[in-house]
This record gives C-alpha cells, sequence and structure tokens, in this order.
C-alpha cells in the first residue's frame, strides 16, 4: 500500500483503498478534464494526483501494468510494419545490369558479327559502359533526401523514418488526437454569463478568482489567470470537496459550485440551453452570492489557433481530417464542429485507438496519425505515418516516424507538401540519370557508324558526368 500525497505521481496501476481526490491522466487517457477517484476506483501508474491524499494498493507492476502493455502494442505496431525497397536501388540494379548486358552484347556484335578488329569493338563496349554507369542515379535519391532533410530540419520537422516521409504524399487522411495537437492541453475560461445585471461578467471572473487563488485545481487556475490582477480579498477560505469551494468577500458569503450542488439544493438554473451547451463543451462551474445564483463560468480547452488554418488546408488538398481522442463525446463533437472535421471518435481507450487506426487503413485510406500523448503510441507506430508533437511524451516520440518541434498542426500540411515535391524532385532526377541514356547508348554502341557518328570513351565520361551535375543542381532547386 502506498500514501500519495497532493502534486505526486501515482507509482504503479492499483486501486484506491482510503481517501477521495481528482486524478490528471490526461497522458495517458488524453481525457484534459481531471477524473474524480474514491474508495475502490482504479488509478493508473503516470498519472499525477491533484488535490487530495490517497492511500492505493498496488495491484499490477512490471510487465502487467497499463504502460507496459502500451509498449507492447507499439512493438507489436511497429513489427508489423511492411518494408519496401528503395526506389533508386531497384532502378541501379536494372541498370548495372543493362550496362553490362550492352556492354557485352556491343562486343559480340561488332567482333562476331560485323568482323571488326578487337580494339575497335573495346572501345565501343567501353563508350557504352560508361555512358551506361548507374552513377549519377546513385546520387539522385540521396541529394534529394539530404536536401528534404535539412530543410525540414530548418523549419522544426525532424524526419526519422525517410521511406515514412516519401509515403506521406500518398496520404488520404489524417488522425488528429485532441488534446495537446489540436487543443493546447490547457483548460481556458471560454465563456462568462451573468444571471445579474448588477454583476456584469469581469465581476462574476474577479469573484470567482478571489475564491479559486487559494486552490491547487486546474480549474482554479484557469479563472486565476482569466482574472489577471484580482480586485477583491476573500477570507474563511474552504473547500467543499467534491463539490467546489466557498469564502467570505466585502462580508457576503460567495460559493463557487458545481451544477451537481445545485441539483442536490434544488437551485432553479436560468438559460438551461445555454449552459447546456456549455457542458458540453467543457467544464461548467457556477457563482452563489449570499445563496443567490449570479453567473455561470464555462471552461474548456483551448483549440489552437493553427488547428483551423491546418484543417482547411488539408482539405483543400483532398485529405480527409479525422479526430480520435479518448476524451467525451460532447467535447468532441464541440471541437469538430469548430473545426469542420470530416469525423471523429470520442471515448476512444488507449489499445482502441490503434484499432480505430486499422478500421481507417481498411477502407483503403493511407493515413498519418497526429498526437503527443502516451495513449497515441500503438497508433502513431500502426499509421502509414507516425507524426509526434515535440514537446509530447518519449514514448510517443519514439513510435513516431516524424517529429514536430514546434506544436503546430499546420506543419503537418507542410510535411505533406514537402513530400510530394521531394518524391517530384526524386523522379526528376531518375529521368535524369537515366533518360538521356536512351539516346546516348545506342550511339556509343555505333548504331550511326555508317553515317561517321561515333561517340568516343572520353565523350561518353563527359556526357556521364554532365548527368550527374544536372541531378546535384536539381535537388539543390528543391530550396527554391
Amino acid at each position: 500500500m502506498v500514501l500519495i500525497r497532493p502534486g505526486e505521481k501515482v507509482p504503479a496501476d492499483g486501486i484506491v483503498i482510503e481517501g477521495k481526490t481528482y486524478v490528471n491522466e490526461s497522458l495517458l487517457t488524453g481525457e484534459s478534464v481531471p477524473v474524480k477517484k474514491e474508495k475502490g476506483d482504479e488509478v493508473i501508474g503516470g498519472s499525477i494526483n491533484i488535490d487530495g491524499s490517497i492511500k492505493v494498493r498496488v495491484e499490477k507492476t512490471g510487465e502487467e501494468s497499463f504502460l507496459s502493455q502500451v509498449v507492447k502494442l507499439v512493438r507489436e505496431a511497429q513489427e508489423s510494419k511492411s518494408r519496401t525497397q528503395d526506389l533508386a536501388n531497384r532502378a541501379a540494379k536494372y541498370l548495372t545490369i543493362i550496362a553490362l548486358g550492352a556492354g557485352g552484347l556491343t562486343f559480340l556484335v561488332w567482333e562476331v558479327f560485323m568482323r571488326m578488329d578487337v580494339a575497335f569493338s573495346l572501345e565501343r563496349t567501353v563508350t557504352v559502359m560508361v555512358i551506361t554507369c548507374p552513377h549519377a542515379l546513385g546520387l539522385a535519391v540521396p541529394l534529394v533526401v539530404a536536401v528534404s532533410t535539412a530543410l525540414a530540419a530548418r523549419f522544426g520537422v525532424l524526419i526519422r523514418d525517410r521511406m515514412a516521409f516519401e509515403n506521406a504524399r500518398k496520404i488520404d487522411a489524417v488522425i488528429f488526437d485532441k488534446t495537446g495537437t489540436l487543443t493546447e492541453d490547457k483548460f481556458g475560461v471560454s465563456e462568462v454569463l451573468s444571471f445579474d445585471k448588477k454583476m456584469p461578467s469581469h465581476k462574476i471572473i474577479q469573484y470567482a478568482a478571489a475564491l479559486e487563488v487559494n486552490s491547487e485545481h486546474p480549474i482554479a487556475r484557469a479563472i486565476v489567470n482569466k482574472a489577471g490582477d484580482i480586485e477583491e480579498k476573500a477570507s474563511m477560505f474552504r473547500a467543499i470537496h467534491g463539490k467546489g469551494v466557498e469564502g467570505v468577500i466585502d462580508g457576503k458569503k460567495v460559493m463557487i459550485t458545481s451544477p451537481n450542488y445545485l441539483k442536490e439544493k434544488g437551485i432553479n438554473i436560468p438559460h438551461k440551453e445555454s449552459i447546456n451547451r456549455m457542458m458540453e463543451r467543457g467544464t461548467v462551474v457556477f457563482l452563489i452570492v449570499d445563496d443567490v445564483l449570479k453567473g455561470v463560468i464555462s471552461l474548456s480547452d483551448r483549440i489552437r489557433d493553427e488547428s483551423k488554418e491546418a484543417i482547411k488546408k488539408l482539405k483543400e488538398m483532398g485529405i480527409k481530417c479525422i479526430m480520435i481522442t479518448g476524451d467525451n463525446r460532447h467535447v468532441a463533437r464541440w471541437v469538430a464542429e469548430e473545426l469542420g472535421l470530416d469525423e471523429y471518435h470520442a471515448e476512444v481507450l488507449p489499445d482502441k485507438k490503434a484499432e480505430k487506426v486499422q478500421e481507417i487503413q481498411k477502407r483503403g485510406l493511407v493515413c498519418a496519425m497526429v498526437g503527443d500523448g502516451v495513449n497515441d503510441a500503438p497508433a502513431l507506430a500502426r499509421a502509414d505515418v507516425g507524426i509526434a508533437i515535440g514537446a509530447g511524451t518519449q514514448v510517443a516520440i519514439e513510435s513516431a516516424d516524424i517529429v514536430l518541434v514546434k506544436n503546430n498542426p499546420l506543419d503537418v500540411v507542410s510535411i505533406i507538401k514537402l513530400s510530394r515535391k521531394t518524391y517530384t524532385k526524386m523522379i526528376q532526377n531518375l529521368l535524369w540519370a537515366t533518360g538521356y541514356k536512351t539516346i546516348t547508348i545506342p550511339l556509343a554502341a555505333g548504331v550511326l557508324y555508317s553515317f561517321g557518328v561515333l561517340l568516343s570513351p572520353a565523350v561518353g565520361a563527359v556526357l556521364m558526368s554532365l548527368s550527374t551535375v544536372i541531378v546535384a543542381i536539381n535537388a539543390r532547386l528543391l530550396r527554391i
């Protein structure tokens, strides 16, 4: 049995045997709102105890723990990934066979059938093999990769798996985690509604902040941050466990409570439609002054400013935008509607996220997964392209193919665009490295010998070198 104080991490999976608290499980489940825990509830190792002391009986350790199971899922997903051969290696292989075959055939034709002297036949053979040499082809892809990788790094995109980056050009759907990816993973005040004309919205926030400044709860911190400079002072502060806080401001009894408290006391809530809308988006708390309901404060995840633009640009590129989250369906629906997502899946457990990715892949869609938490790691590994937010957890980063240094969803758009342009440059280079050979190989072999046209080995070397220079310059043009 272990005692876990406020602010401490839960050391191992177990069951609460004494005490009540709220636990932040966002790292593991994606749920941004702290979860209430009391006797008989399970707690997960790695989650953070927020505001109460609890005694926990450890139930699972080592390989049986939740985190270990996640790691196992990641490993299985990574091992099941397909391995494709490199395009340039295949082309170079065939070109080497062509070079040897064309050289041998040229010698055979001039020496045996045309009955030319050995020196002439060897000169034709050497010229053919010099021109056919896959020297430029060996540089065609690596040069483009080097330039694109450096470009990506300069803009805060780290490529861990080159094949996955090249496959990004084929992406049909981008799957986003919500918490910490599309949203900022921290509570913020989204709306304040006053029920009393004599107490405007800013006054409601000031009264609430005067009380909440004494609390370490995430909701309290969000209200205090919104208030800025707190003008009011509260005394006789007291927490009402699981229901809110109370104190005295200017001789008045002031309370910040949850909706459940109002139900218990039978207090009528006005503007029910607006309140229900707020509750679907996140969490609401009520301000009561001298037993009179004065107003409501709505708190929710803050959607990143860049998220809406990123979704818009992805959809313009013909890419479906999907969200998978462990958060509740009301919040998920609100975020999906705000951003204009094509579809969303809410209340998805960590081990089910990878299954959801598989389901989407079975529709014939090439998928990228973007996430930041431990709960996203199996899905990142399972996706065709895993993209981790750089400020996320180490497990997520290690499971991903591409890491975004900045927490900016717009970088996903940049990755896909750069991947497409990189592939275009690769194809151009492969054409430059091989295309000219369709004309020069027959000339080197001497098909126009009767017209007095012959290429010497030196000219063949110049043409081969020229193709290498063109390939190098074309790769550098990717920067433009």
